[in-house]
């Protein structure tokens, strides 16, 4: 079968392998789509410590079931699934109170073992989510980042008629604005770059700010009628953003951190106490396919929207090296197999 493989950070070829076969447990599932991620780029750079090599890439995951075993979630062969990609123990601490995307084992795929986008991908029965038959292929990959961008809201408890600051304005900023329209709340996107702004406001964004251009704490309390926002959720992992969330934060507000600093941010904690603010980490996601999926199918989240481009699996490699050359072209890429 053919697969997109980094052999080394800047090495990446469409090779070919041999297919897996399912063990007992396990599912075979025939790979329709799968998505290129921002960690999949980090990956290509030799920038993602987490990243080990020669590894096959790919979590965003979409396909047809060829051969399963029994499962909890009664998915049968020829059934439409997507992959959950966070392969949890479970047997530690936070696999026990559900929160299996805080795993101190997690394997993810295209990550720590072998990902997805190939042909054909072997991967735990119970750990798949069926999609609608009618669902199209192109859109459904979108379910994964889309339950990234979930967690965060739903680890900041959004609710309806509160601002929520966003910041960066790249996939899961973007995903979270949406699901923020979704939710009855407004959202207010901030990034370095007009372009990702101008794309915000397409979709719907009234608020938008530059940070390096504008007064980021004036202009949000402009926009929360001088309380600030009740959630702000970093989603670009800069230490100078997350630092700027305690400004952004309204008195007894939240704060979601779903970016990954490469160091660690020095924060002010006589603000966190004098706020009385809650600090979130976001990790992943855990139990959010099924609402991320709905979403979608429903037009709730219209990702065709954030949707560059589909590619062919012989395309991939060069578009990977594009994406990593002119990240500003691009929002999804989506590989057709």
């Amino acid at each position: 079968m053919r697969a997109i493989k980094f052999e080394e950070p800047w090495s990446v070829t469409c090779i070919e392998m041999e297919k897996p076969h399912p063990k007992e447990g396990e599912a075979l599932i025939r790979v329709k789509m799968a998505g290129i991620c921002g960690s999949d780029i980090g990956a290509f750079r030799g920038t993602n410590p987490l990243v080990s090599f020669p590894r096959v890439i790919g979590h965003e995951v979409v396909g047809e079931v060829m051969e399963i075993s029994e499962n909890e979630r009664g998915i049968q062969v020829g059934d439409h699934v997507i992959v959950d990609p966070y392969i949890y123990c479970n047997s530690c601490y936070p696999c026990s109170i559900g929160r299996t995307n805080c795993c101190t084992d997690l394997k993810v795929l295209g990550v720590h073992i072998e990902g997805g986008m190939a042909d054909y991908i072997v991967h735990p029965a119970n750990m798949l989510w069926k999609l609608p038959k009618d669902m199209d292929w192109e859109l459904a990959p979108l379910a994964e980042p889309l339950t990234i961008a979930l967690h965060g809201i739903h680890r900041g408890k959004l609710k309806k008629g509160e601002h929520v600051a966003i910041i960066g304005a790249g996939p899961i900023g973007i995903l979270a604005a949406m699901v923020a329209f979704s939710y009855g709340a407004e959202p207010i996107m901030i990034d370095l770059v007009d372009k990702r702004l101008e794309f915000a406001k397409e979709i719907g964004v009234r608020y938008v700010i530059n940070s390096g251009k504008e007064n980021l704490q004036e202009k949000v309390l402009e926009y929360t009628n001088q309380k600030g926002a009740e959630l702000v959720m970093e989603c670009s992992g800069a230490n100078e953003a997350v630092r700027s969330t305690l400004d952004l934060v309204s008195n007894a507000g939240r704060i979601t951190f779903t970016g990954w600093p490469k160091k660690e941010t020095a924060l002010p904690t006589d603000v966190i106490t004098r706020k009385e603010v809650d600090i979130l980490g976001a990790r992943t996601s855990a139990n959010e396919f099924e609402e991320a999926i709905e979403l979608l199918y429903s037009g709730k989240v219209d990702g065709r929207k954030i949707l560059t481009k589909v590619v062919s699996m012989e395309e991939a490699p060069a578009t990977i090296i594009d994406i990593e050359k002119n990240p500003g072209n691009y929002m999804k890429v989506n590989v057709a197999l």
